[in-house]
């Protein structure tokens, strides 16, 4: 297996990130006291963080080959194995995966009251899922951590949701099962066709025009649930809405980059002449995405459906750039699924810490804080012109690659996006505006404690790194992406005809 280099750290690294949250959680039910069962979730979740830095100090910026592999066969009658591995557009999910959990924990110290262990359970349950989804190096093994993700995540929102709870968790269980069928029948059939779950292999094998046609519109139509794309992304507001913190975090920083993750890691490589044939459709879409997700956000009452319909129209600017076939577009994109994942998780986290104080999400019943949670209001503005992309601010680098990208490859597409970033600015000032001098303020409220400032400040410190040197963040992607352009290119010299 050329494309898998062998574990630098001589020990299976990929494999300790995915099964220790998975071994504490089961260990969580032997621990009666509530309190203590919120320690060990923190420890092992932070250790499961710190066993994950090595990934980055020791990957190799030179080579676009798979890193840390591991192989072991599993199921060899159908040549399913046990293959993983990280590449630069896979290590940076990784990390902000593992970095997300701890932090959802100390969210959630005071917010959950009720199944406390059963709540801790899902969240180690989540970090298994997601660091598989972006290690799996087979296809079977990919989708059998794509869909454990559902369970946990259900849960998270029908039991410890809002009002609607019901609602928010079928909708969002139903959408994304059924994405997951169109994935299920395009992995059968693409085993079919090359013999091979290898998702590298799969990569290199040549499909015919049609077939890719129609793999294309099978994966892409599972990936654009989970963005989620407009128009498949009815389910999100009400997912985020119901949500509890930590919960609505995982949603965004995390479950959504499985779709634009999904994208580039397979149908990009695996259908180049689809992806190049449908990119022209997928443009359209992502512009529309832009446009509607800022919109509808401007006039938003609810803090958390602001931010959540905000989402779609970040995530348009990450699949418009995925589809431009430049580097800066792919990078800009690429940058951006982490971006998005640093600051509307801090979003997130800033609503349910105003939540926990008023109990009420509405923009105007929590007006007027300027002057009683300066700490607070600071932290959201803070995060606000990240999210609005200004200077200095890691969304700002994405962004500007993206558009970058969209004027070197057509002026129309370029100049279509920035009305979406004139919405950003407007929908976040104004909630901004509201929160910090919209009224006289409850003067009840008590600014942030300790635990709050502690799960704030490294999001702030990445807002802040990425915005002044994001050469680090860049470093890692370039050989993964040059490469991955190749790939799309080499699919330029067949015809596509249906």
């Amino acid at each position: 297996m050329d494309f898998l280099i062998p574990n630098q750290l001589n020990y299976p690294i990929l494999s300790t990130l995915i099964f220790l949250p998975l071994a504490g959680s089961l260990i969580l039910f032997f621990i009666r006291n509530e309190t203590g069962a919120k320690v060990w979730t923190l420890i092992v979740s932070t250790v499961n963080f710190l066993l994950s830095l090595p990934l980055y100090f020791y990957f190799d910026t030179a080579t676009a080959k798979y890193q840390f592999g591991e192989h072991a066969p599993w199921i060899p009658y159908f040549k399913i194995n046990y293959t993983l591995g990280v590449d630069g557009i896979s290590l940076l999910l990784v990390l902000l995966s593992t970095l997300l959990i701890p932090i959802c924990v100390l969210a959630s110290w005071k917010y959950i009251s009720k199944r406390v262990r059963e709540f801790l359970f899902c969240l180690l349950l989540m970090e298994t899922a997601c660091v598989g989804v972006f290690s799996a190096l087979d296809f079977v093994l990919f989708y059998i951590f794509w869909e454990a993700m559902l369970v946990p995540m259900y849960l998270l929102i029908a039991v410890w949701g809002g009002p609607d709870k019901v609602y928010a968790s079928i909708k969002f269980f139903i959408y994304t099962m059924a994405g997951g069928v169109f994935l299920l029948v395009a992995m059968i059939a693409l085993y079919l066709k090359a013999g091979t779950f290898s998702i590298p292999q799969l990569m290199t094998h040549s499909f015919s025009p049609t077939f890719q046609l129609w793999i294309f519109l099978g994966m892409a139509i599972a990936f654009a649930i989970k963005v989620p794309m407009a128009p498949f992304h009815t389910w999100l507001p009400a997912a985020h809405v119901e949500a509890p913190t930590a919960g609505s975090v995982l949603l965004a920083s995390v479950l959504l980059k499985m779709g634009t993750y999904g994208f580039v890691r397979f149908c990009l490589p695996i259908t180049p002449q689809a992806s190049l044939y449908f990119a022209p459709l997928m443009l359209w879409i992502s512009v529309i995405s832009i446009l509607y997700g800022g919109y509808v956000a401007l006039g938003q009452s609810d803090m958390k459906r602001l931010i959540a319909y905000s989402s779609v129209a970040h995530m348009g600017f990450v699949t418009l750039g995925t589809f431009l076939f430049n580097k800066n577009g792919l990078e800009g994109a690429m940058l951006q699924m982490i971006n998005h994942g640093i600051t509307t998780g801090a979003l997130f986290l800033c609503v349910g810490i105003i939540y926990e104080r008023s109990h009420s999400r509405q923009i105007m019943d929590n007006a007027g804080l300027g002057k009683i949670m300066p700490l607070y209001v600071g932290f959201l503005g803070f995060f606000s012109l990240s999210s609005m992309a200004f200077p200095g601010t890691n969304s700002f680098v994405g962004e500007l690659l993206v558009l970058i990208g969209a004027f070197s490859r057509e002026l129309f597409f370029g100049v279509l996006t920035i009305p979406g970033v004139v919405l950003a600015a407007a929908y976040m000032l104004r909630l901004l505006q509201k929160i910090a001098w919209g009224g006289p303020g409850n003067s009840a409220f008590v600014d942030l404690n300790l635990r709050e400032i502690v799960y704030l400040i490294p999001l702030a410190l990445l807002v802040l790194w990425i915005g002044f040197a994001p050469t680090p963040f860049l470093d890692v992607m370039h050989a993964s992406v040059e490469h991955l352009i190749q790939q799309v290119q080499a699919g330029q010299a067949v015809a596509l005809n249906p």
